[in-house]
């Protein structure tokens, strides 16, 4: 019986010996196709740089990415793959040259997910205090990109971003980051004795529900971002933040309850900004801003420009326009790319009706990840 057992034992580890040997044998497989692949990246680099080309290709990112996924059977899951390539994309870029990002902070702010989601581990990040600043850094050169929030499922616009596109016309969008944000109830103390509840407005609001169900005793305290709100409570014994669960992670906060959004398919757009925008993929959107003449109809007219040319509307978004009380500028984006045919007769057209009217860019489709 006990010489079984020993011969079992002694099969069992030799089987785990060998598969061992395999994962050493892969991993160095692994490292030697990631250098070579590393170094076609760099001469890739300095043949853009020799032509003038940016580093960043979001047109180009996004079709790499989207081979891999289809040709991905498993059985890892799809987001680690994703998250692989990502960080493989990342490190390659910065052989080129690494790129700066500003984002609204601080740090592990959903703008700070959601632009590692998009630049990864290797970019530089700058963080700053406000959305007009986001757009400071890079009208003056001091990132080479920002990311923005545009709009989110729950609450609609941010009207900070969009104010900024109106007075800031020359930076365009150059790609999309959909971003599927869960809330997280994060404090030093047991939930009976929260009395105060931070984070940024929106966040509140995408919880609201569930913090009355929940937290009736709690009152709801925004400040300017969910990350900052994880630093404020650090030392508040009766206070609780709202925020991520890296925030959590980042400023020492247990999770007291997690995914406490209202809508579980909530989700927040963002915009990456640039002097530039992108090339087209054939799976993009344009976004733009234009102004009607203030009289019966005009919007309506705008709009059928629109409808005529096959061109599918995927948002539309009024904001009042400063300079002139009572009339508003409108947002949308659109289906297909500035260099088509039908988005450019459609755009040349609007131009002849509209008080004014500004292409804030073209940019790759992108599809939704968790944070």
């Amino acid at each position: 019986m006990s010489s079984r057992k020993s011969d079992s034992g002694g099969d069992s580890a030799g089987k785990l010996s060998k598969l061992r040997a395999d994962i050493d044998k892969f991993d160095q497989q692994l490292l030697e196709t990631l250098n070579k692949r590393a170094a076609v990246a760099a001469q890739i680099g300095k043949v853009k740089a020799d032509a003038g080309g940016e580093v960043f290709n979001a047109a180009r990112e996004e079709e790499v990415l989207n081979a891999i996924l289809k040709a991905h059977k498993g059985p890892l899951p799809e987001v680690t793959v994703k998250a692989i390539f990502r960080e493989l994309i990342s490190g390659s870029r910065a052989l080129q040259s690494v790129q700066r990002v500003a984002f609204l902070g601080p740090d592990y702010s959903y703008s700070h997910l959601a632009a590692i989601e998009r630049f990864g581990q290797s970019a530089e990040y700058s963080q700053v205090g406000s959305i007009q600043a986001v757009f400071d850094e890079v009208l003056r050169k001091h990132a080479n990109f920002g990311v923005v929030p545009l709009e989110n499922s729950t609450d609609g616009r941010i009207a900070d971003t969009l104010d900024c596109f109106i007075r800031n016309p020359q930076v365009k969008i150059c790609a999309e980051i959909r971003l599927r944000v869960h809330h997280h109830l994060l404090a030093n103390c047991q939930p009976a004795e929260v009395r105060k509840v931070y984070s940024k407005a929106q966040a509140l609001s995408q919880c609201r529900h569930w913090l009355s169900k929940n937290m009736p005793q709690a009152t709801a305290h925004p400040v300017n971002s969910t990350a900052d709100a994880a630093r404020l409570v650090q030392g508040d014994p009766f206070a609780a933040a709202v925020a991520s669960r890296q925030a959590g992670v980042r400023y020492g906060l247990k999770t007291l309850f997690a995914s406490i959004e209202d809508h579980p398919e909530n989700e927040t757009r963002f915009a990456v900004i640039a002097l530039n925008d992108s090339n087209k993929t054939g799976h993009d959107k344009t976004a733009l801003i234009f102004q009607v003449q203030h009289t019966p109809g005009a919007l309506v007219d705008a709009l059928l420009l629109f409808k005529a040319n096959k061109i599918n509307l995927t948002w539309v978004e009024s904001f009042p326009y400063k300079e002139a009380k009572g009339e508003y500028v409108f947002f949308v984006d659109f289906e297909g790319h500035q260099d088509e045919p039908k988005v450019k007769k459609a755009i040349k057209a609007l131009e002849e009706m509209c008080e004014s009217v500004s292409v804030l860019g073209s940019y790759p489709v992108s599809v939704a990840s968790d944070e």
